[in-house]
């Protein structure tokens, strides 16, 4: 889940926010925002009802809100890590039918990495050479430049799951 967090950073750091966003960004010409936390508005999905903030260290945070615009550019991304006293398999069916608000729902659980091939100027979402964890599954929703995505993993006590967001525009 690790692995994760840190692609999400980096395909944040690479890509700027969705349309929708473009207008109150532009009206509010250039800026940054890094916040270490993010929650359910911030991701665009509601919390799995009973779940709780992820910590893997006390010093950890379970969550990331970060946006970066300017000159009719920008990208927001938002992290947040959770955790479970339920079996995988319930988040799983729970979050697939929460997703399906953004559009068809791509299960990139055993992703092949063969829609890679899709044209860069295609809008369509693909997994790509997006995958979980063994043991894990990934579930993507919405375009290639407004995604939702959620990693479910199973651990000792229920499951740890993460949610992220990923939106950029440009000009």
């Amino acid at each position: 889940m690790r692995s994760l967090y840190l692609c999400a950073v980096a395909i944040g750091l690479a890509v700027t926010l969705s349309p929708q966003q473009t207008r109150a960004q532009k009206e509010k010409g250039a800026g940054l925002t890094v916040e270490s936390d993010a929650d359910a508005k911030d991701i665009g999905l509601p919390l799995y009802p009973g779940s709780r903030r992820h910590k893997e260290k006390d010093d950890d945070s379970p969550g990331l809100n970060f946006g970066l615009w300017g000159s009719g550019s920008g990208v927001k991304l938002a992290v947040l890590k959770m955790e479970s006293d339920d079996p995988l398999d319930k988040v799983a069916s729970y979050y697939k039918k929460k997703l399906s608000k953004y559009g068809a729902v791509l299960d990139c659980t055993h992703a092949s990495g063969s829609d890679e091939k899709e044209s860069d100027k295609s809008e369509k979402l693909t997994c790509g050479s997006d995958k979980p964890d063994k043991g894990g599954v990934l579930f993507k929703a919405g375009s290639k430049s407004d995604q939702h995505i959620v990693a479910i993993q199973p651990a000792a006590t229920g499951s740890l799951y993460q949610l992220v967001h990923v939106a950029h525009w440009e000009k």
